[in-house]
């Protein structure tokens, strides 16, 4: 695509404020489908390592739910917290046509929910490492984009309910009921 095009193109498939107050579903879906640019190797490592690692512990259904969560859910606030800014002069009038498109919402809820398949005492350092990676941004530079992730991180940790049956168990168990 031209760069034009493709610009146009995301904008249209983006879940910005303007997409959403005219078609959340439509953009919701689409947006989840596209990332900003081309360059897509890292997110072809990066799911290899995370959503393949957590559909195969979690099993289709529960990892989809997840992905959905975090997407949706980071989606609605981070949108929601950019209308209020705008709404009471923090932020431009044009941010509501802010390209908002990408996979990285659905990618950091799952890189958070995969904190309890990591077995004792490492999962502590690799919460504190996902806090850190995903909360530097958000203290530094506080777009909404910035508190997106930090939100799906959230919610990914919040879904623990969805591991405890997952296949070869959490970590949390003791051996011999494995």
């Amino acid at each position: 695509m031209s760069p034009a095009f493709e610009e146009e193109f995301l904008r249209r498939h983006s879940t910005n404020i303007h997409e959403l107050s005219q078609d959340p579903l439509r953009v919701l879906v689409s947006s989840a489908l596209w990332i900003d640019g081309g360059n897509w190797l890292p997110y072809a490592v990066l799911f290899t390592v995370f959503h393949a690692t957590a559909e195969h512990w979690l099993g289709t259904l529960r990892w989809f739910a997840i992905v959905v969560a975090a997407h949706v859910l980071a989606t609605l606030l981070s949108e929601g917290v950019l209308a209020w800014a705008i709404r009471h002069g923090h932020a431009p009038q044009s941010a509501v046509n802010s390209l908002d498109v990408g996979v990285s919402y659905a990618l950091a809820g799952v890189i958070a929910v995969l904190v309890y398949r990591v077995p004792h005492p490492w999962r502590h350092v690799y919460a504190f490492a996902v806090l850190v990676v995903f909360g530097i941004p958000l203290a530094t530079g506080r777009t909404f984009t910035d508190l997106g992730h930090f939100t799906a991180v959230l919610i990914g940790f919040a879904c623990y309910p969805l591991t405890r049956t997952a296949r070869g168990g959490t970590g949390t168990e003791h051996p011999a009921a494995q």
